[in-house]
């Protein structure tokens, strides 16, 4: 679900540098930029930068978070009149489509305008098909036991370590700029038809027919020994204000109110951790600079490996513990309390040693210059992120009924979103107080 985004992100140099190359701008426009640093890093400015290619990055944000929320939205509240197989396979194809049509205009001339506008609105494409895609995989993820929710966490966390080692292996290649986004959205092609082959033999499976009917079925024998709810007692959670699974039939508005009450607290939780990594990944991360690197090749590879492989393997790996380990439990306070705590990095990675807003310009207010201390809050900026996102998203659908879970699902990826959405925006404000 996060692959389609991770490699048009990881792309932006491509983006950019076309965009730059279209409108032949002058090269002594911007003397005070490093052209050989430019050249070797995707997340610096290139010299003589266009005015497309400046504010490229701002509007690529927009134009993924905001169709993101609001498809997300519509499928929270719309999921039960279309099928999840039209809902799943239609998206899988409509990415693999926008994918296709990427690769083949790599090869293609064009005007910088008119190339900027079709790149947003496949970006807009590719978030509101994966937006309906990654809600209705939770959906999906909701019938079954709360360890499979996090598989589908690990494997967005490994979306982005994939994307970043094929970032490093274009740098280290030295592959022309234009071969290398070619194979990447190429590469993206063969995972999507993955993708679409692996759900097509899904229903043929036992195990999800198995649970799949139990979810129709809708007794109180169908909890498993892997779900949470078994672990606790019937009479707390009747005093949660969970509906028991024997309660009285309600319409579907008060039965969205109450999922909703039943849910808030990971739901609030999951829009908050992202909405503060979002603000400041990769909007501030990806501006430090190294202080130690001076000419050599560590100055290249700083940021695709402090930053962004940095960033992945640890937000895996927080993911990826889920699956063995989901303390605190979902009824304990300090989930709240973790959560809410993960704010300190705001200040901590903002006094770091990111570069000025604008060439030539000084910075003198950081703190922790050495790429030390870069390293080390990005690695647990990044696992705080995954571990703790991962924990509430397996924990909300298991707050209700369990023919209510694929509605629970559905929701927690639309507060998933929007913190994607508010974090987009608060990105804008944190890059300007740097």
């Amino acid at each position: 679900t996060l692959l389609p985004w991770n490699f048009f992100m990881t792309a932006t140099k491509y983006f950019t540098n076309r965009l730059d190359v279209s409108q032949n701008v002058s090269s002594d426009t911007d003397q005070s930029c490093e052209s050989t640093k430019a050249l070797a890093d995707p997340t610096v400015a290139l010299p003589a930068r266009s005015s497309l290619s400046a504010i490229f990055n701002n509007v690529m944000t927009l134009c993924a978070m905001l169709p993101l929320l609001v498809f997300t939205c519509l499928n929270s509240f719309l999921h039960q009149r279309i099928s999840q197989s039209v809902r799943i396979l239609g998206s899988l194809l409509a990415i693999l489509l926008v994918f296709l049509v990427t690769a083949a205009l790599v090869k293609v001339e064009m005007d910088a305008l008119i190339f900027f506008v079709i790149t947003m609105i496949k970006i807009v494409l590719i978030n509101s098909f994966g937006a309906i895609l990654q809600a209705s995989l939770f959906g999906l993820a909701g019938v079954l036991p709360a360890n499979y929710t996090a598989p589908i966490m690990s494997g967005q966390g490994l979306a982005g370590f994939f994307t970043s080692v094929a970032m490093i292996c274009a740098i280290a290649s030295g592959s022309e700029l234009s071969e290398s986004a070619f194979g990447y959205f190429i590469t993206a092609c063969a995972v999507v038809i993955l993708a679409i082959l692996c759900y097509l033999a899904l229903p043929r499976t036992e195990f999800y027919r198995h649970y799949l009917q139990l979810n129709l079925a809708g007794p109180a024998e169908q909890e498993t020994k892997l779900d949470l709810i078994r672990e606790e007692p019937k009479g707390r959670r009747e005093e949660s204000g969970v509906p028991g699974p024997n309660s009285p039939p309600t319409n579907r508005n008060q039965s969205i109110k109450a999922i909703l009450k039943s849910i808030c607290v990971p739901a609030l939780s999951v829009c908050f951790i992202f909405t503060v990594t979002i603000g400041l990944f990769p909007a501030v991360t990806a501006e430090v600079e190294s202080s130690i690197a001076g000419t050599s090749p560590w100055k290249s590879y700083f940021i695709p490996v402090a930053c962004f492989l940095n960033f992945n393997v640890f937000d895996w790996l927080g993911r990826s513990l889920t699956a063995v380990c989901m303390w605190p439990g979902q009824d304990s306070r300090w989930l709240p309390v973790l959560v809410a705590s993960r704010i300190v990095f705001i200040p901590l990675l903002m006094l770091c040693n990111v570069k000025a807003r604008h060439c030539g310009a000084q910075r003198h207010h950081f703190v922790f210059k050495h790429d030390a201390w870069f390293i080390a809050f990005m690695a647990a900026f990044a696992f705080s992120n995954g571990y703790l996102a991962s924990l509430c998203m397996c924990f909300g659908p298991k707050k209700v009924k369990p023919a209510e879970a694929e509605t629970a699902g559905n929701i927690m990826s639309f507060f998933l979103c929007l913190g994607l959405a508010l974090g987009a925006v608060l990105s804008f404000l944190l890059r300007a107080l740097v």
